[in-house]
């Protein structure tokens, strides 16, 4: 309680300042944090913002388990099998290395500017990042644990569920935590270039109207969206499965 009870603190601090800077600068390109927020009570009341906001996180939870899925089985399969490992470490790097920019705009070319298209490009920038952080967790597991489970004959499918996943949990909380952080910020990218709806198609109008307040307002929704599902959903589960450890 006294964690969240900070942030609050830390969050109300922020707008004091930026209410004060707003104030002493007296410009448009800082409206202060009642402009912004009048701005995102009327997208809200009118629709559009519900609207936008519905469309990036559809596309954020659809590029977020497909990237996870994909991202955890290589992971764990690089990180408990060499010879794999040896194959597809070229790939990975390559992977992490390729700007997020290029792969949107080469499935944009390749594939159209459609929802597959968007998807697959999101999909494909995050994959790399989760199997970094899931092949780490899969080198560190107890092997005298797992040689404890076939001592009491657990089957295979009670090894990994009662003995191999929980010791991934910090791992994989890890590289949804990230994940959610990165998926994000590349869909409005996605958005920006190929779509005609979402935050980042909306951020793009507003700028080629140098409208501030409206990117301001709708950046503000997203983020008390994002934290929410920080506070409320990763961290009390996070907290649940590891429980174990303590």
């Amino acid at each position: 309680m006294t964690q969240r009870f900070l942030r609050v603190w830390v969050l109300l601090g922020l707008v004091l300042v930026w209410q004060l800077l707003a104030m002493l600068l007296e410009s448009r390109s800082l409206p202060a944090p009642s402009a912004v927020l009048e701005t995102l009570w009327q997208a809200l009341f009118q629709g559009e913002l519900l609207f936008h906001l519905g469309a990036t996180l559809g596309r954020i939870a659809v590029s977020f388990t497909l990237a996870m899925l994909i991202g955890v089985a290589l992971g764990i399969l690089m990180g408990s099998r060499p010879l794999w490992n040896n194959w597809l470490d070229v790939l990975l790097i390559l992977g992490l290395n390729i700007p997020a920019l290029v792969t949107i705009i080469l499935c944009y070319i390749w594939l159209g500017l459609g929802e597959v298209a968007a998807i697959l490009a999101v999909t494909i920038n995050k994959i790399p990042t989760v199997v970094v952080a899931i092949r780490e967790g899969a080198r560190a597991i107890d092997q005298d644990l797992l040689q404890v489970a076939q001592v009491y004959r657990l089957s295979r499918w009670q090894t990994f569920r009662k003995v191999y996943l929980p010791q991934l949990y910090p791992y994989l909380f890890g590289a949804a935590r990230n994940g959610l952080a990165l998926i994000w910020k590349i869909v409005l990218v996605v958005e920006l270039l190929g779509r005609s709806n979402g935050v980042g198609f909306q951020l793009g109008n507003y700028f080629h109207f140098f409208d501030i307040t409206g990117i301001l307002a709708y950046t503000l929704a997203f983020v008390l969206i994002i934290l929410t599902l920080e506070t409320l959903l990763l961290r009390p589960l996070e907290q649940r499965v590891n429980r174990w450890r303590a």
